[in-house]
This record gives structure tokens, C-alpha cells and sequence, in this order.
């Protein structure tokens, strides 16, 4: 892998001992940066490429796209009396496993404690939705759905999204195609919302990677990797209507004008209290490094972004593949899977609203390798302002972490 390619070499990274309590290059991290967990000891998960998600006793959750029997894993890391966190095995996919393998979307709870994910790959070769649920004896997964299970996998097809819930218990995702999944007596119903073109110059855009994000009247938000206008991705909004059909509208396409995002990251888009949505590019912007972009509703209906940040090569970070989070103050969290340190391995940023309407771009901390390398999830806020987030290489095993950050 990269990183091992790095310390190969003798980067300067910084001299760490055990990471339990890292305390990681004073000039170049918050003081309260910690590592909560070191993936990719023998048998343990590997490769984190979502973000975690927290109950109400703080507990953490997660998934790994490899590691456990090879095809992946679902966990839970609790913290002890003593302040560290203990990791917990829920499930291991295994070879030919028919509930799915290699969970790229993580995961997501429900308001009674159940665990929902997606894998990309199933029986079916299209991948799974599935339930995993605790009970005395352990969690028992139960799988909900099988993609591939119409032909030409019109159902969809290799979902890497995070799934998300509506008020009324149904699931929502993307790959090729936006869907639902319903509870229904004798099972999960899925029912395709909206079919995006399979070529890359389809203006209503093309593969959607990122996780929706549902408003208060059941619109869905989310962005495509390719297609819009100029091939560069799309925003788009998905409305359902009268009928029971739902209408997709491109409120962006990246590329539009010069110095423009392109290539939306994979990370869910943000809403602020008012309405407007936030997201990054992983390239494009002034120095072709990646943007943070802002789109405001106008009177007539139209969308109007404004970048708010261009990256650049160098320690501030660059090439974000994540999203932003939002605090109640307004600012923007996120990470730049690029840059910072020595080793490239990427930061943690805050983003903070000035009176006159610009913003401050403020490096949080620098990922040096052993404590997390190349970030590419949504980093998580809790009750307190603390942040966590992954990694999807890094730590001592290079297996990738899960941290803690408090701004």
C-alpha cells in the first residue's frame, strides 16, 4: 500500500510509540486528537471507507470494506472505564457469503438499536441490503434484499452508498439507480425511483456513489460521479409526486463555468438551517485541487453555487473525497483525503463563516500515517462537538482508524 511505501522510504513522520494515546506532532495536531481504534491486526477488519455512526450511549459503529474472513466486517467499539475503546466483532462476510460481501456503504441505526448496510457484492453478483440486529445471544443479520433480482440488474447494481431512513421506516439508496425499500408483512419491498443513464454524457447525470439526504417534505438530494451537462457530475433533486412517480432535477452541473468543481467527492451532501446545501468536488476549483461548494435557492426556483474554498497542493490538504457536517454555529467540518504532512496522507478542516460573507479555512490536524492515512468519509458530530471520523490506510497495521477529534 502507499503508506508502507512511505515509511519505506523514510518519511518524516512522527516518532510514536504504542497508539493507544497517540499524542501526535504537537505543531501539527489538536491537542485532543486520539485514535479510538487500529484496524488490520490478524483477523481484524480492514480499509474504512465510511463514516461511523453513534447510538445514544456514544457507542460507535462501523463497518470495514475488508479484513475479518476477507470480505469484510460490522463493528462496534465501546469505551471502558479507563478511557480506552474496546472493538467488537458483529459480523464477518465471508467467501460466497449470501448475505453479501465487501460492505462499501456503511452503516446506519434505527431508533431501536438495529443496524442497516449495504454490500456490494451478493449471490446475485449485485450486491445486498441487510439488517443486523442484537439480540441475548449476539447480533443476528438478516438479509432484506438481493440486487440483480430483475434482469439487467435494473434493480441496481453494486451499491457503495449509505442507506437513510424517511419517517415512516423506509430505506433509501443509490448505485445506477435511486431505490426504496419498504417493510412489508412478507418482507422488503424495493421499488426504483428514478434510473440514471449509463453514459457518462447523460445530463441527468451518471452513477451515484454518495449517500442521499432526505428534506422535511421527502425530497431526496444527492450527487453523480459523471454525467450533468459538461460530464463532470450533477446535484440532483428527486420529488415524489401525485401519481406515486418521483421527478429528478439537476440543480448543478459541475464544470459550468471555469475554475468550477468537478467530480463530486463521495460524501453525502449537507443542509444548513436555512436551506442551503454544501458539498466538495474532489478536483476542479482554482488549482484543479478540489472545492467546498455552497448551493443557494433563488426566488425563481434556481440554484446558484458559490465555491467557498479551492484546495491547493500542500499542508492544508487537498482532493477531498468526503462531504461536510455542520454545526450549530454554522461552521463546516470535513477532511482532504491529500496533503498535510509528509506522507500525503491528509487532514481534518474546519470551515468558519465570517460577518462579511467569506470564510476561514483552519487545518484541525494533519494525518501523518501511523495515526490515520487518506481519509474518505463524512466525519460524524456528537452532542458535544466532538468529531469522528475514518481512515481508510493508516496506523500501525495500515488497516486504517477510527478517530476522535475535538475542535
Amino acid at each position: 500500500m502507499r503508506l508502507k511505501r512511505v515509511l519505506a522510504t523514510g518519511g518524516k513522520l512522527c516518532a510514536l510509540g504504542l497508539f493507544a494515546l497517540l499524542s501526535v506532532c504537537p505543531s501539527w495536531s489538536a491537542p485532543k486528537y486520539a485514535v479510538l481504534h487500529a484496524f488490520g491486526k490478524l483477523g481484524d477488519g480492514a480499509q474504512l471507507n465510511t463514516s461511523v455512526v453513534l447510538d445514544s450511549k456514544d457507542r460507535v459503529y462501523g463497518n470495514t470494506t475488508w479484513g475479518g474472513y476477507g470480505y469484510g466486517t460490522v463493528f462496534k467499539l465501546t469505551r471502558q472505564p479507563d478511557g480506552q475503546w474496546k472493538e467488537k466483532k458483529l459480523y464477518e462476510f465471508r467467501k460466497n457469503d449470501p448475505n453479501g460481501t465487501y460492505p462499501y456503504g456503511g452503516v446506519i441505526l434505527d431508533s431501536t438499536g438495529n443496524l442497516y448496510g449495504v454490500a456490494s457484492y451478493g449471490t446475485n453478483h449485485g450486491g445486498t441490503v441487510y439488517e443486523l440486529m442484537p439480540g441475548p445471544s449476539g447480533w443476528t443479520l438478516t438479509l432484506l434484499y438481493s440486487f440483480c433480482s430483475l434482469p439487467d440488474c435494473s434493480d441496481g447494481s453494486g451499491p457503495q452508498a449509505s442507506l437513510v431512513f424517511d419517517s415512516g421506516g423506509n430505506l433509501y439508496g443509490a448505485s445506477n439507480v435511486v431505490f426504496q425499500l419498504s417493510p412489508d408483512p412478507n418482507g422488503w419491498v424495493e421499488k426504483v425511483l428514478y434510473v440514471f443513464c449509463s453514459e457518462p454524457n447523460c445530463t441527468d447525470g451518471s452513477l451515484s456513489r454518495a449517500s442521499l439526504i432526505l428534506d422535511a417534505k421527502g425530497n431526496l438530494y444527492g450527487t453523480t460521479d459523471g454525467g450533468g451537462a459538461y460530464r463532470y457530475g450533477a446535484v440532483f433533486k428527486l420529488r415524489p409526486m401525485p401519481d406515486g412517480s418521483w421527478r429528478e432535477r439537476v440543480l448543478h452541473s459541475f464544470g459550468s463555468y471555469p475554475k468550477d468543481g468537478v467530480f463530486p467527492g463521495h460524501g453525502a451532501l449537507a443542509f444548513d438551517s436555512t436551506g442551503n446545501l454544501y458539498g466538495t468536488t474532489n478536483r476542479g476549483g482554482a488549482n484543479y485541487r478540489g472545492t467546498i461548494f455552497r448551493l443557494t435557492r433563488q426566488p425563481n426556483g434556481h440554484w446558484k453555487e458559490t465555491i467557498l474554498h479551492s484546495f491547493k497542493e500542500g499542508k492544508a490538504g487537498y482532493a477531498p473525497g468526503a462531504g461536510v457536517v455542520i454545526d450549530a454555529a454554522g461552521n463546516l467540518y470535513g477532511t482532504a483525503g491529500l496533503g498535510g504532512s509528509e506522507c500525503d496522507c491528509g487532514v481534518v478542516y474546519k470551515m468558519a463563516p465570517n460577518p462579511d460573507g467569506t470564510w476561514t479555512y483552519t487545518v484541525l490536524h494533519r494525518l501523518t500515517g501511523l495515526d490515520g492515512a487518506f481519509p474518505e468519509a463524512n466525519l460524524v458530530l456528537d452532542n458535544q462537538g466532538n468529531l469522528y471520523g475514518t481512515t481508510r490506510f493508516g496506523g500501525p497495521n495500515d488497516g486504517g482508524i477510527v478517530f476522535e477529534i475535538t475542535p
